[in-house]
C-alpha cells in the first residue's frame, strides 16, 4: 500500500470515529433537550445502550454504503449523498428499537431527533475543515488578490472553483455587481460590496491588486468602463471569455485571460440561422474573391464549416492565398486546384477561373480600403474597386452563379471619399446585375473590422512600439468597429436572408471614438510616456460614419443585426465603355456617378 493509500485510509476511519462519537453525544443531547434541559437519571443507562449501539451502526452501515470505504472529495456531494443514507438508516433502525422496547429505555423521539442533530453536526464539521483548508491552500499559493466582478451564474462558478478546487493563483477577497437586487448578497462566505462604481474604494480596503470580470457577454461599452474604472485604481483586469468558448461552460480560473481591444471595441454575440445558411452553402461550389485579405480568408474559413462541396479562394496575392490554405488545411502547399491565383482587374482571367470553378456562390471579397491612398490615386480605385467589381460579376453572370454576395462599406452611404464612391458604384453595378441577370445579387455594407489589415488599431499598435507618438486625425472622430468572425458570420447570415438587388446593411452598434482607441491601447501597453498628436482631418474625411444616406429607405429583415435598403442600378455598358487620362478625371467621374440617384445614367457617356 502507498502512502497516499495509507493516508486516505486513516482519514477515512478518523471521520468515522468523529462521526460515531456525534452519534453519541446528539443522542445525549436529545434527551436532554426532550427534558427541558434536566438530566433523568433513569435514561442514562438506556442512552448509552443506543449510543454504543449507534457507534456500531454507523461504522457498519457506513463502510458498506461508502463514506467510510471510499475517499470521496472533503464535504462533495457523493460523500454529503452517503452519509445522510448512513445515517437515515441508523435512525431509523433506532427509532424501531425505541418503539418496540418494553417499557421505554428513553423517550421514543429522541433518535430521531438525534438523527437529524447528528446528520447536520457531520455536515457543518465537514464544511468547516474544507472551508479552512480551502483558505490556508489559497493564502499560501495565491499570488494575487481578487475582486470578482459579476455574481451571477458565471461569477458563482468561477468563485467556487477557486475556493475550492485549487486551480489558478487567485484568492477572491470581495465581490461587486451592478444588479441592485445582489447588493448584500453572500455567495461563499464572500459578500457583494457594491456596484463597479465602488471598484477603486474596494480595491483599497481590501488591498486588491486584480479585476475579475465575471460577465462573458459583457457589452463593448461597459468593458471600456471597468477597464478605465480599474486602470484608475491600479488594478490588473482578467476576464472570462463567453461561456460557450468555455469547456463544459463551467468556468475556472484557467480560463481567465487578459482584456483585449477586441473586447473592448467590438465584443458582441451573434446569433445566426445556421439552417438558412447551411441550405445557401452546403454542398454547393462557393468563390471567394479576396480570400487572401483578412474579410476574405476569414469568410473562406467560416464557410468550410457548413459543408461546401467545393471552396475556390480566389486572390492576386500568393502569400495571402498560401496563409489561407495553412489556415483551413494546416499546409501551404499551394497544389490544389482550389486555389485560384488571379487579378479581378484582368476580366479574361476571370472569365477562364469561373469557367473552370463553376461557382454556384460567389462572395466578392476582392478591393482597395486604405481612404488616403485612394483619395491619392483615385483612378486605382475606379480600376479595383468599380471594373474590377465589374469583371467579377460579368463572370459570374456568365456562369450562371445563383448567389452573388458584393461586400461593401459603410462609407458607401453618403459617401465623400474617393473609396466611398467607389464602392457606392460597387453596389449600384450590383444592383444592375439583380435587374438583368439570372440568380441573386446582393450587397453587404459594413464599417471598421478590428484585425483588419486596414484596422486603425495596427497602425496604433506600430506606434506604440515606436515609442509613439500616436496620430488621431481629431479628437472627436467617431468610427464603427466589428470583430472580423463577427463580421463575417453576419454576411453569411445576410447573403442568405437578402432580396435580389438589396444592399444589405449590418447592425455596427455604437460609434466609438477613435481617440478612446487610442487611450485604450495605450493603456493596455502599461506605458504612460506615449503622447497622443491631431493631424486634423484628411480629406474626403467624415467626424462619424454613416450606415444609410437620407435618401436610403431602411427596412428591417428577418435578423434584428441586418437591415436592407435599395439603391439605383448604375448601367453596365456606360462603365465599362470609359477611359481617363488622369486621376483627377477618375475621382470627379466617381464622385458625381455616386451622388446620381435621380437621373440615373442618363447622359453618362457625354462625361
Amino acid at each position: 500500500m502507498t502512502a497516499q493509500a495509507r493516508k486516505a485510509r486513516w482519514t477515512r476511519l478518523g471521520w468515522a470515529a468523529v462521526d460515531a462519537v456525534i452519534w453519541v453525544a446528539m443522542l445525549f443531547g436529545a434527551v436532554w433537550i426532550r427534558l427541558d434541559f434536566t438530566v433523568d437519571e433513569s435514561f442514562l443507562r438506556g442512552t448509552a445502550y443506543f449510543g454504543v449501539a449507534a457507534m456500531v451502526a454507523q461504522l457498519l452501515v457506513g463502510y458498506i454504503v461508502g463514506p467510510y470505504s471510499i475517499s470521496h472529495q472533503l464535504a462533495s456531494f457523493e460523500e454529503i449523498v452517503e452519509l445522510t443514507t448512513t445515517t437515515a438508516v441508523v435512525g431509523a433502525g433506532l427509532f424501531l428499537w425505541g418503539l418496540i422496547a418494553t417499557p421505554a429505555i428513553l423517550p421514543r423521539g429522541v433518535p430521531l431527533t438525534a438523527a437529524a442533530l447528528a446528520l447536520a453536526s457531520m455536515f457543518a464539521l465537514r464544511f468547516v475543515v474544507r472551508t479552512v483548508r480551502s483558505h490556508r491552500a489559497m493564502q499560501a499559493a495565491a499570488e494575487r488578490r481578487a475582486i470578482i466582478l459579476g455574481a451571477g451564474e458565471a461569477g458563482r462558478r468561477l468563485l467556487r472553483s477557486m475556493k475550492y478546487d485549487g486551480a489558478g493563483s487567485f484568492v477572491p477577497v470581495a465581490l461587486l455587481d451592478d444588479d441592485p437586487s445582489k447588493q448584500r448578497l453572500r455567495l461563499e462566505g464572500l459578500r457583494v460590496r457594491g456596484t463597479r462604481s465602488a471598484i477603486g474604494k474596494v480595491a483599497e480596503r481590501f488591498e486588491a491588486d486584480t479585476l475579475v470580470v465575471a460577465m462573458p457577454n459583457a457589452e463593448a461599452a461597459t468593458l471600456r468602463d471597468i477597464a478605465s474604472r480599474a486602470a484608475d485604481a491600479g488594478l490588473e483586469v482578467v476576464t472570462l471569455p463567453p461561456l460557450k468558448e468555455i469547456i463544459g461552460g463551467r468556468p475556472t480560473p484557467n480560463d481567465l485571460r487578459d482584456l483585449d481591444v477586441a473586447d473592448l471595441l467590438g465584443r458582441r454575440p451573434v446569433d445566426l440561422d445556421t439552417t438558412a445558411i447551411a441550405e445557401q452553402i452546403s454542398g454547393r461550389r462557393i468563390l471567394v474573391t479576396g480570400a487572401g485579405g483578412s474579410i476574405g480568408s476569414e469568410l473562406c474559413r467560416q464557410i468550410a464549416r457548413f459543408g461546401p462541396s467545393r471552396l475556390f479562394m480566389l486572390d492576386r496575392d500568393e502569400s495571402g492565398l498560401q496563409a489561407t490554405e495553412m489556415s483551413l488545411k494546416g499546409n501551404g502547399l499551394l497544389e490544389s486546384d482550389d486555389l485560384i491565383l488571379a487579378d479581378i482587374r484582368d476580366p479574361k482571367a476571370l472569365a477562364e477561373a469561373f469557367t473552370r470553378a463553376r461557382p454556384e456562390v460567389v462572395f466578392h471579397a476582392a478591393a482597395l480600403k486604405h481612404l488616403p491612398l485612394l483619395e491619392a490615386h483615385p483612378l486605382e480605385a475606379w480600376k479595383s474597386n468599380v471594373i474590377g467589381t465589374l469583371n467579377v460579376l460579368t463572370a459570374a453572370e456568365a456562369v450562371g452563379v445563383s448567389t452573388f454576395v458584393n461586400i461593401s462599406t459603410d462609407k458607401a452611404a453618403n459617401p465623400t471619399c474617393v473609396l466611398g464612391y467607389s464602392k457606392r458604384l460597387a453596389e449600384r453595378l450590383t444592383a444592375d446585375f439583380a435587374r438583368r441577370a439570372q440568380g441573386r445579387y446582393v450587397s453587404v455594407r459594413f464599417g471598421n473590422v478590428l484585425g483588419s489589415r486596414g484596422s486603425v488599431v495596427h497602425a496604433f499598435t506600430a506606434q506604440i512600439e515606436m515609442g509613439g507618438p500616436i496620430t488621431v486625425t481629431h479628437p472627436e472622430v467617431r468610427r464603427y468597429f466589428m470583430l472580423i468572425p463577427e463580421a463575417c458570420q453576419l454576411v453569411l447570415e445576410a447573403a442568405s436572408i437578402g432580396t435580389d438587388g438589396e444592399v444589405m446593411v449590418l447592425e455596427m452598434g455604437e460609434q466609438v471614438k477613435i481617440l478612446e482607441v487610442a487611450e485604450t491601447l495605450i493603456r493596455m501597453s502599461g506605458r504612460r510616456d506615449i503622447d497622443i498628436v491631431y493631424t486634423g482631418l484628411r480629406p474626403g474625411e467624415k467626424l462619424g460614419e454613416e450606415l444609410f444616406s437620407k435618401d436610403e429607405g431602411r427596412r428591417s429583415t428577418e435578423h434584428p443585426l441586418v437591415d436592407s435598403v435599395d439603391v439605383p442600378a448604375l448601367n453596365t455598358g456606360s462603365v465599362a465603355a470609359m477611359r481617363f487620362g488622369s486621376q483627377d478625371h477618375a475621382g470627379a467621374y466617381m464622385r458625381e456617378r455616386a451622388a446620381d440617384e435621380v437621373r440615373l445614367d442618363a447622359g453618362m457617356a457625354a462625361s
